[in-house]
């Protein structure tokens, strides 16, 4: 009875001090400062969010938030950097509908499965892509485009950022709903797509608002639709994907989104803190006026539970898509 008791006892004391320890950690972290990881180089959207979303969590947060760009192999280097790290709060990811949905779904060469090598912390928002093409391209709308490439079939050919980056599998699913033919141009980032729709060397193809609205600007492409649920103040005259007469097509959107993850296996009450951080920061004006003015993305709030639930809906969608389409990447 004695020995009974003696036991029940250390497994109560063990509980208390466990209890105790979590609200020990909860009070103290951080207590030092914390990276957020960026698998693209400086310059783009996603450093620029990063950045933005970093100083002001600093802020929230009482110690520095430091953002690491480590571009290269489809964000993988970024990732395997994350994985390599102690899943204490510390080292995080900023992810992106290609690394966290639309990649994984279809390569299988990534090596990784966003539900298993994540903690999720909280969604940042979506981000629009524009549908484009060269001047030089007979199409003023989507109904002309798809009547232009149906009367001149395997004519066209499109960009993509990279095997099973947004702008790719985004078309792949217009061609599928329209059931129009072209054929891919991969290049290895927006920036360098795009130039090459200006150029004419590819006609068509769709990349994130940011890269596109300067080339708008300055007449060298045509915008003839807006990859997202609702139109553009930047770009009041073209259609969004409701506007258009195209069955199937809302489901190409979201173009892409961002969200910060974390290493599996992050204590609970340091993903609570960070979450609860992001929230405010999102809230706040001049962080929603820029992240829509200057991204054009639009900014969201949540818990971790509802990011991970969206991110699994995505990578349910495009498992679908690539599967029923015969899409499968490997090297």
């Amino acid at each position: 009875m004695y020995t009974r008791n003696l036991n029940a006892w250390g497994v109560i004391c063990f509980a208390i001090a466990l209890l105790f320890h979590g609200n020990a950690y909860a009070q103290s972290y951080p207590v030092r400062p914390i990276t957020i990881i960026v698998g693209f180089g400086a310059g783009g959207a996603a450093d620029a969010v990063a950045r933005l979303y970093a100083q002001k969590m600093s802020q929230v947060l009482h110690t520095s938030v430091i953002v690491e760009n480590k571009p290269g192999a489809n964000q993988l280097s970024a990732i395997r950097s994350l994985q390599l790290s102690p899943a204490d709060g510390y080292t995080l990811y900023l992810g992106t509908g290609s690394s966290l949905a639309q990649a994984p779904a279809v390569r299988s060469d990534l090596g990784y499965d966003p539900l298993k090598i994540f903690s999720f912390i909280g969604f940042i928002g979506t981000q629009p892509g524009v549908f484009l093409v060269n001047p030089s391209v007979p199409a003023r709308s989507i109904d002309e485009l798809i009547a232009y490439a149906k009367a001149h079939p395997g004519e066209l050919n499109f960009e993509s950022s990279g095997l099973g980056s947004a702008s790719h599998l985004e078309t792949e699913y217009f061609m599928r709903v329209t059931g129009i033919k072209m054929t891919q141009i991969p290049y290895k980032s927006d920036a360098e797509a795009i130039r090459e729709i200006a150029a004419g060397t590819v006609p068509v193809g769709m990349v994130t608002a940011p890269f596109a609205m300067p080339l708008i600007k300055a007449g060298k492409v045509r915008p003839i639709m807006v990859v997202a649920s609702q139109s553009n103040a930047a770009l009041p005259d073209v259609p969004a994907l409701p506007d258009t007469r195209v069955k199937g097509l809302l489901e190409m959107q979201p173009y892409t989104f961002f969200g910060l993850v974390g290493p599996s296996g992050m204590p609970s009450e340091a993903v609570t803190r960070l979450s609860e951080a992001l929230n405010q920061v999102a809230t706040m004006p001049d962080v929603a006026s820029r992240l829509r003015e200057s991204f054009f993305i639009e900014p969201a709030t949540g818990s971790p539970a509802s990011f991970r639930a969206f991110v699994t809906k995505e990578l349910s969608k495009w498992r679908e898509f690539g599967s029923s389409s015969g899409i499968r990447i490997s090297g």
